[in-house]
């Protein structure tokens, strides 16, 4: 059987660590590199009950999508869940690999998977990366165009059924923000935290912009700064992209479930990569409990 060396070597020819960003330190966390795997278990989130059921399945390697560290963190003793989870770990065989922003970016990684589910075609990334070596374009998100025009809430019905099918079902669900009857087409996504990048969507002219964790006032700020630029558009003054329509409408879907439909393509991607690379055989399987922290979503008054 490979040995751990060999699979996270594998792991980043598919989801290269240069493709991280700057702040993010994705890749090995825990493992013995001499050890062998022939299992290896999917989730979400690296959590506690994750790490047990890792375990329980008799996993040589957990792979997650959100790090365990992802602030600096200064000790990993008993003081803390994460030193527990460490000593865990490694008291029963099980290695955890990271593939956070690195996957985001990849070809047939966390960006794309989502765009593909959504059923985007013509797709390019929303922010491209340069690479030499890459046989297809990455970076992060996605922009590309649904088969034909459908209006805002049946495409945002389209998202939340992708979501809860193929990535992770949640209690929070997703919110709209624009014309509900106004017809989309063009989209942009990015599978987790993506306010950041409303310049780069707006520059872009799509119809609508799927994303997660949408704070209120950069959220206001770019909604408002659309109906500004449709007004002048209106008025024959070029500002933005578009039409004289507001755009880009907002769909704020839950982080971890739209990011956790990457782990379809993985599922079949690292076994084959895996046979191609040793010519072994490994299993994997994917856990797919909802790591969301939320339990209850409450939406109307039950008085």
């Amino acid at each position: 059987m490979p040995n751990l060396k060999q699979v996270i070597d594998i792991l980043e020819t598919l989801y290269p660590l240069r493709y991280a960003e700057q702040w993010d330190e994705p890749g090995l966390i825990v493992g013995d590199l001499s050890h062998e795997v022939r299992h290896i278990v999917v989730a979400a989130d690296p959590t506690s009950a994750i790490v047990d059921k890792a375990i329980e399945a008799g996993a040589d390697l957990l792979i997650t999508h959100h790090p365990l560290f992802f602030r600096s963190v200064h000790e990993v003793g008993g003081l803390g869940f994460r030193g527990d989870i460490v000593r865990r770990l490694y008291g029963h065989g099980c290695g955890l690999w990271v593939g956070h922003t690195n996957a985001d970016s990849a070809w047939r990684g966390v960006g794309q998977a989502a765009a593909d589910y959504l059923k985007l075609e013509h797709q390019r990334p929303l922010v491209p990366i340069q690479d030499a070596e890459a046989e297809h374009a990455v970076g992060l998100g996605r922009i590309g165009t649904l088969h034909e025009p459908m209006p805002l809430k049946d495409f945002a019905q389209h998202v939340f059924n992708t979501v809860s099918m193929h990535g992770m079902h949640t209690e929070l669900g997703v919110q709209v923000c624009g014309d509900l009857e106004a017809p989309v087409q063009t989209v942009a996504v990015l599978p987790g935290s993506g306010d950041s990048l409303f310049d780069e969507v707006r520059a872009a002219g799509v119809d609508v912009y799927v994303t997660s964790d949408l704070r209120h006032h950069p959220t206001t700020d770019a909604i408002e700064q659309a109906r500004y630029e449709a007004r002048m558009r209106a008025q024959g003054i070029a500002l933005g992209q578009g039409s004289a329509q507001t755009r880009p409408f907002l769909i704020n879907t839950p982080h971890a479930a739209i990011e956790s439909i990457w782990f379809n393509y993985a599922l079949e991607d690292v076994p084959q990569a895996v046979a191609q690379m040793t010519g072994e055989h490994i299993t994997m399987e994917w856990i797919r409990d909802t790591t969301d922290p939320w339990t209850l979503s409450i939406t109307t008054s039950q008085a």
